[in-house]
């Protein structure tokens, strides 16, 4: 049993305080209510109160499913490179810099081979057992690296990555799927419909799995010794963080796709605010993660309306930018040290 205490509770972390939660909350409530208006078939804000029969449908078959869709999958893949970044003690390793969603992907065309005609579900389980596997080859690759600089470790999981994703390219090539590669590998909510996005509830309780870990993931974060010393049981946390990451960012690959840089800027840009400790930036990752989705998501609706631009490629230019912004920015702080 861990000897581990929680930290005293606190008004204010960083400048946030329990209000400024709450008032984000509400304010992100309002923008994904406002959001449900935007689309090539108008409704005006005014009748989303009191909508007529067909604009119902119209909102509770895509609508709502896909506003729903936004904010679990933003929020999970946020929660997720947080996690992440904790128990390797790296700010640039995510889901999209360690091969885990590259593994992801590998296992829906693994699934679509070989159970033909597969289920959602089926589907879903495969994804998360390649990306365990995928996540864990990453790690084993981090701990027998002699130097552990955030930028290399990036490069290199970037490049892990690249060697799962030519892999798959090879084999969907090999068997005409380059198309559906094509759709897992760029997220996109325009699919996300009634009796298609439920699979991301699974992301809402393996959220409150993290958060129930989350002193322990940010032991963890400090080193082994550390943890041991603590009596907290480094590898089985461990283990409990990589299952949490390799789930969530799997089921959100199965639903939507692949929302790249998703979660490597939004916990280091809330970690540059606010500080390391995981079960206080937790929420505030998952609220960042949810809104910066639904802005991307609006804005690749409108850039060209009356066509959409996917998400993933929204994300992914803005996610690029910050990230060669935290890389200078590491890289500056290094020199000034040297």
């Amino acid at each position: 049993m861990s000897t581990l205490n929680p930290p005293p509770a606190a008004d204010t972390v960083g400048g946030v305080r329990g209000w400024h939660l709450v008032v984000a909350t509400i304010a992100l409530g309002v923008a994904a209510y406002l959001s449900l208006a935007v689309a090539v078939v108008p409704i005006p804000v005014r009748d989303l109160l009191s909508p007529s029969p067909e604009q119902w449908t119209l909102l509770s078959v895509s609508r709502i499913p896909r506003v729903l869709s936004i904010l679990m999958a933003g929020a999970a893949l946020s929660v997720a490179g947080l996690i992440m970044q904790r128990i390797t003690q790296n700010s640039f390793v995510s889901p999209s810099t360690s091969g885990t969603t590259e593994a992801a992907i590998l296992g829906v065309l693994i699934a679509t081979l070989a159970v033909p005609g597969q289920s959602l579900i089926a589907t879903m389980v495969l994804a998360i057992a390649v990306a365990l596997g995928g996540t864990f080859g990453f790690l084993t690759i981090l701990h027998k690296m002699p130097h552990r600089d955030p930028i290399v470790v990036a490069l290199v999981g970037i490049m892990y990555g690249g060697v799962i994703g030519a892999a798959t390219v090879f084999v969907a090539y090999q068997r005409d799927l380059l198309q559906l590669l094509e759709i897992w590998g760029s997220g996109s909510f325009s699919a996300a419909m009634a009796g298609q996005y439920e699979p991301l509830y699974l992301v809402l309780l393996v959220g409150v799995i993290g958060y129930v870990f989350a002193d322990r993931f940010t032991v963890v974060g400090m080193g082994r010794e550390f943890a041991t010393n603590l009596g907290v049981s480094y590898r089985f946390v461990l283990n409990v963080g990589l299952v949490v990451v390799s789930v969530m960012a799997a089921t959100v690959v199965v639903v939507v796709g692949a929302i790249p840089f998703l979660g490597l800027i939004v916990p280091n840009v809330v970690s540059l605010a606010m500080g390391d400790h995981v079960r206080r930036t937790l929420p505030v990752t998952a609220l960042a993660g949810a809104a910066f989705v639904l802005a991307c998501d609006v804005l690749g609706r409108v850039i060209r309306f009356p066509y959409e631009v996917p998400v993933g490629t929204v994300a992914g230019i803005i996610g690029a930018a910050v990230f060669i912004w935290l890389v200078m920015r590491t890289a500056s702080g290094k020199e000034a040290q040297g």
